[in-house]
């Protein structure tokens, strides 16, 4: 006799089948729970590690982490034009690969030079591998991209979450063998990424196409005179990353500048600053699949650009307004920007995975995301120093400043956006064009 599947099995099987991208698009999902997972052991004691491990000053150790994100950096677009003309699965397969050897090779390294070569290394891969799954996602998701990046950085925060209480309860311990066991388990939270990546089919791609199809069935075939769009000559695009750039601020506010806010302006309990993020990604988890919507389509992208800005004054307002001396009310606006900034975290980074794609030409969508993708990698390596030299050390009229700043930022790009969006329009009427990453036909790599 058959056993009736529980009413819990059926809803749960309904959910994974309703992912978008079919059986890829779910083995992506636990590729990123797993990276994350390992990201999050490691990133909890990484200065620890440097530290009390390879026996660098706390100095070197800020050095080291500093130089080598700079390079870094440049593994965005680096891997964004491979992407462009190499099968997308067998540079990230590459890519994981690297990160696994850079991270295994950590555990045998001295000195500050090695440390740093495979520091610049892995931040390298980290930022490529970033962009490649962002490309993964938006190519086997298809229209309903939107949805799958709000699944998707839901697993990302539940991995991180993961991997930073197993960290926090190893850190418990604290000998040498912990911090190394940590490394370690990054490494292999890379090669078992590798293997499930080798599994994943290569998603179409309208920049490699040798051959396809139209929709009517007629064979296609790609003219080798017409040479790709480039990004660096788009000034358009380019103003929207960088104008994306100044909004990922909000990052920075949360993991820097409010936690030195709590501890050296406001009455606020100490706690708080690592509250925070534990507000930060409950929020997450539980509503951005909800928020996913602000990104449906490029114009829905476009328009919710303007509560963004709503958001981003409510947040510095509300981390301003923490100085008030009453202990109560110094934490109630703590938690009051932590949500606000939470809010932007989630409504942006919807529209930015929408219109990162969307305003790229179908025939070098790589190269052009992988120019998105130096957006966040400057936001990172610029917005610690902005935080505490010129947001905190403003006061209260930093903060306001700067949700003020962010907020025209966001309905400056709403405007370039739109403008964008209606010359695209325009041009599709005439034939044969098609301006953005719209696929006109279907197609497949032979």
């Amino acid at each position: 006799m058959k056993r009736k599947p529980s009413k819990a099995s059926t809803r749960a099987r309904a959910a994974l089948t309703s992912i978008p991208g079919g059986p890829d698009g779910r083995r992506m999902l636990w590729i990123n729970l797993i990276d994350k997972t390992g990201s999050g052991l490691w990133f909890a004691v990484t200065a620890l590690y440097f530290v009390v491990v390879a026996g660098l000053s706390t100095g070197q150790a800020g050095l080291l982490l500093g130089l080598g994100g700079a390079v870094g950096i440049a593994g965005a677009p680096v891997a964004g034009q491979l992407t462009d003309r190499l099968p997308l699965t067998r540079v990230l397969l590459a890519v994981q690969l690297l990160r696994g050897a850079s991270s295994l090779l950590l555990l045998f390294a001295h000195g500050f030079w090695q440390l740093l070569a495979l520091v610049a290394v892995g931040s390298f891969a980290e930022r490529a591998a970033s962009v490649l799954t962002k490309l993964f996602a938006a190519r086997v998701a298809g229209a309903d991209r939107a949805r799958y990046q709000a699944v998707q950085r839901t697993v990302v925060n539940v991995g991180y979450t993961i991997g930073g209480l197993g960290a926090s309860a190893a850190l418990a311990v604290g000998s040498t063998a912990v911090y190394r066991g940590l490394l370690l388990g990054d490494a292999l939270s890379f090669v078992l990424v590798a293997a499930l990546v080798a599994r994943c089919a290569e998603p179409p791609s309208a920049s490699r196409t040798v051959t396809g199809r139209t929709a009517a069935g007629a064979p296609l075939t790609a003219d080798p005179t017409v040479s790709p769009s480039n990004p660096w000559r788009d000034r358009g695009y380019l103003g929207y990353a960088a104008l994306d750039s100044a909004m990922f601020l909000y990052g920075c506010a949360i993991s820097v500048g409010m936690p030195l806010w709590i501890i050296t302006r406001t009455t606020a309990p100490h706690g708080l600053a690592a509250a925070i993020f534990v507000v930060n990604t409950v929020i997450v988890v539980a509503f951005q699949v909800r928020l996913s919507r602000h990104g449906s389509t490029p114009r829905v992208a476009a328009d919710s650009l303007r509560r963004v800005a709503v958001w981003f004054l409510v947040s510095g307002a509300a981390t301003a307004a923490a100085v008030l001396h009453a202990r109560w009310a110094a934490t109630a606006a703590i938690l009051a920007a932590a949500i606000a900034f939470t809010v932007v975290e989630m409504i942006q980074s919807a529209i930015s995975w929408e219109l990162s794609v969307a305003l790229a030409p179908d025939d070098a969508q790589g190269s052009y995301v992988g120019v998105h993708g130096l957006a966040q990698s400057t936001s990172r390596c610029v917005g610690p120093l902005l935080m505490t030299s010129v947001v905190i050390a403003a006061g209260p009229i930093g903060w306001i400043a700067l949700g003020a700043a962010l907020a025209a930022a966001a309905l400056l790009q709403r405007r370039m956006v739109l403008q964008r969006l209606g010359r695209a329009d325009a041009l599709r009427q005439q034939p044969g064009k098609s301006p953005l990453s719209v696929p006109a036909v279907t197609v497949s790599e032979q």
